[in-house]
């Protein structure tokens, strides 16, 4: 008994050192050592293959390195553990996005809006589903994804630009202008934004001076 006693408090002891020699990958992907992070998250999954922290991670940093086709192979595989995990949803429809499938994308960005209307990364979601709308030509459903992403994340001079670009394709030049003119408030020299307002300005006024409004 005392032999079967003192090898289970070795296991134990040895288990505990293991643990606390692995580094932790989450924070390994803040530090942006994607590389580490995803070879840590590959050896957790092969110990625990249903622990849904470590496909968060790995498909996180597999998109910071882009390697989108294999963060969404990942993705794919934590879904059939988690379906409706949302972190994972969002990580799907951002490599669906990466990789150009925009009806894929816009589905599990829709999905995450429908299960997580609060999440952590609801602005980044809104972001790109407005991107998708771009590409589809739906300028006014780009409009209110654009909306909705500066609503939660009302400081990127860039999301400012592209709603105003998306009110500008659907010819709302009025409501561009103050968006690109917020961006500009952000960062003045932000070149989508600088030249997008060169163009609804002489759109609102044809044959006159550059509006001075701001």
């Amino acid at each position: 008994m005392k032999t079967k006693t003192l090898c289970a408090v070795l296991f134990c002891s040895c288990a505990a050192l293991f643990a606390q020699e692995r580094p932790d990958a989450l924070v390994l992907y803040r530090q942006g050592n994607y590389t580490r992070a995803v070879e840590v998250c590959l050896d957790e999954i092969k110990e625990m293959p249903r622990n849904m922290n470590s496909y968060v991670v790995l498909g996180w940093s597999l998109l910071r390195m882009g390697r989108s086709q294999d963060a969404l192979s990942y993705g794919t595989r934590g879904l059939g553990v988690s379906r409706y995990d949302h972190r994972v949803i969002q990580i799907v429809g951002e490599a669906n996005y990466a990789l150009g499938n925009n009806l894929e994308a816009l589905k599990y960005f829709e999905e995450y809006v429908a299960i997580a209307p609060t999440g952590d990364l609801i602005g980044e979601v809104y972001y790109h589903m407005g991107e998708v709308f771009i590409r589809l030509g739906e300028w006014n459903n780009a409009d209110i994804a654009f909306s909705t992403a500066v609503y939660y994340n009302p400081n990127v001079a860039s999301r400012w630009a592209r709603l105003g670009y998306a009110r500008e394709q659907a010819k709302d030049y009025r409501y561009s202008l103050e968006a690109y003119n917020k961006a500009l408030q952000l960062n003045s020299s932000l070149g989508d934004a600088l030249r997008g307002r060169q163009r609804v300005q002489a759109l609102l006024n044809p044959g006159g001076a550059p509006s001075r409004q701001e």
